[in-house]
């Protein structure tokens, strides 16, 4: 039997920020991955053509890139390099228009302005209010729940009157938003398709958190890229990791969490194999299978069964990549210098294509999210080619339907071609990734959900994964969430993992006892008495 201080379920980002906290913490850490690689979602590989990289899952990463838990790991130490487009990003209409983010918010606004005097120092408003609050902001955003201190700071900061009315703008809708903001449509169109990035509809409160925070993050860091392909931040955590001493199993899944009593002990890998873990286990796992699969039959309190069954995961992806022969035809200008490109439909269209997927229809036509990885960073394909994906979502029950999924692969290079004619001629090499294929390469993409559990306002802060505390612990000792079920959700910003290992360090020793003791009293009065009554 192996014996370590910590076992580390699962090595996506979330679990190699886990991984590396408690390495470099002085614990002996064992990474435990299903897959032969690391990275979860964020990895890449040549399978168009040789010398062509493809990322197989994510590819821009905004939040990794402004997340102080990641910045503070030093990667570059270990392989990483930052890579921008010209443009943060385009949305290109069928008509000709294209609204643009460019690198600079000075030249955001002079083109808002184009659209609609005024709206460019609108926007440069709202740029300003963000640098002023950023630090703060993602320090709330990606702390353990409640965020007491970060938000302490932040009340000071913007005071009653400013406070109110932050709170009411980010849980506006993102249409709703974009009105009471801006005149013209381009602002808003920039919005919209960033809130479309979550499965939270953009009539729905709460888009405008989203759709703020994703086009500021984009006016801020940009829509960054790994140089050479995803799987370079992946390995550069990697190495990170093994610097600090920590040793990574892959190719083995973990069929069970042991327990003695109440206490996480270890974990049973797939192939009989037992690990002792002396201080804790951190699950980089979604919330169900960890607690639905994972765990002893009987350990689970019946009310909290009873909520998992109400789990709502994000809707199903269904992802194309594409080799070309050429750069993009984009008959809009705007579009070409932008590694990240939104596409397929306006704003109003983004409710429609939203209604259908919430109604189990096919969206027709889709929202694209579009990237030319050669224009971001040329070092993915030969000179004079590109490299491209493109995503859509569509209804989880739909997600193992031939037919269904076919006709959409046909609808999303419909909608390239719309506003790139021409796009099919120069498509060199196809490969389509079903929701059921996701799935098979990475366990938490349940049916190719992205965000390891709906971004809706009813599955965050303390009712993620269920209602409860929001926070990494679980009600079982030694047991720790670290997976994007966790608050404060999806993204590649590692906060779910860091939380999970500082949880995990906090409760060693008298002091972490108590805290342990505390959490599992709190866990008591959130279920409530053993007996629940039938629904």
């Amino acid at each position: 039997m192996d014996t370590c201080d910590a076992v580390v379920v699962g090595a996506g980002p979330n679990g190699l920020v886990a991984a590396i906290a408690l390495a470099d913490a002085g614990w002996d850490v064992l990474l435990v991955e299903e897959q032969d690689e690391v990275g979860g979602a964020v990895r890449s590989a040549e399978v168009l053509a040789p010398g062509v990289v493809t990322d197989l899952f994510s590819a821009f990463y905004p939040l990794a890139a402004a997340s102080p838990v990641i910045r503070d790991l030093g990667l570059e130490s270990h392989g990483l390099a930052w890579r921008r487009s010209r443009d943060v990003l385009a949305h290109p209409l069928a008509d000709g228009r294209c609204a643009v983010m460019h690198a600079d918010a000075d030249g955001t606004a002079a083109r808002l302005d184009e659209d609609a005097p005024g709206d460019g120092e609108a926007w440069l408003r709202m740029v300003r209010q963000w640098q002023r609050l950023r630090d703060l902001l993602l320090d709330a955003l990606f702390t353990t729940f409640p965020p007491v201190r970060p938000g302490v700071r932040l009340a000071r900061v913007l005071g009653a009157a400013e406070g109110l009315d932050l709170v009411r703008r980010l849980a506006l809708p993102v249409r709703r938003l974009a009105a009471e903001e801006f005149r013209g449509t381009e602002a808003g169109l920039l919005l919209a398709g960033n809130a479309a990035h979550t499965d939270v509809p953009p009539d729905a409160a709460g888009s405008g958190l989203y759709g703020w925070l994703l086009s500021m993050l984009g006016q801020d860091v940009g829509f960054p890229v790994p140089e050479g392909g995803a799987g370079r931040l992946s390995g550069a955590m990697a190495a990170r990791f093994r610097a600090a001493g920590g040793r990574v199993l892959t190719g083995t899944a973990v069929e069970r969490v042991e327990l003695r009593g109440r206490r996480a002990t270890g974990v049973v890998l797939a192939d009989g194999r037992r690990v002792r873990a002396r201080r804790a286990v951190v699950a980089d796992v979604s919330a169900p299978a960890l607690f639905g699969r994972m765990l002893p039959a009987g350990t689970l309190h019946p009310r909290l069964r009873e909520r998992l069954e109400r789990f709502e995961w994000d809707p199903s992806t269904l992802k194309l990549n594409w080799a070309l022969s050429q750069p993009v035809p984009w008959a809009a200008e705007g579009a070409r210098q932008a590694g990240t490109v939104h596409l397929g439909v306006d704003a109003d269209g983004l409710v429609h294509a939203s209604a259908a997927t919430t109604t189990g229809r096919l969206p027709s036509p889709p929202f694209v999210l579009f990237g030319q990885m050669g224009v971001a960073d040329p070092t993915r394909c030969p000179p004079g080619t590109e490299t491209a994906w493109g995503y859509t979502h569509l209804p989880r029950t739909l997600a193992g339907d031939a037919d269904a999924v076919a006709a959409q692969v046909e609808a999303v290079e419909g909608a390239v071609e719309a506003v790139a004619p021409g796009f099919r001629d120069v498509v060199t090499a196809r490969l389509v990734q079903t929701p059921l294929d996701l799935q098979a390469a990475n366990a938490n993409l349940d049916l190719g959900a992205l965000n390891g559990g709906s971004s809706a306002l009813h599955h965050q802060l303390f009712l993620r994964p269920v209602p409860g505390l929001g926070r990494p612990e679980t009600p079982v000792d030694r047991l720790f969430l670290a997976s994007a079920s966790a608050h404060p959700g999806g993204g590649v910003h590692g906060a779910c993992g860091w939380n999970a290992a500082r949880a995990a360090l906090d409760g060693q020793g008298p002091v972490g006892a108590a805290r342990r003791a505390l959490s599992r009293t709190v866990w008591h009065r959130v279920l409530g008495p053993e007996r629940v009554s039938p629904r």
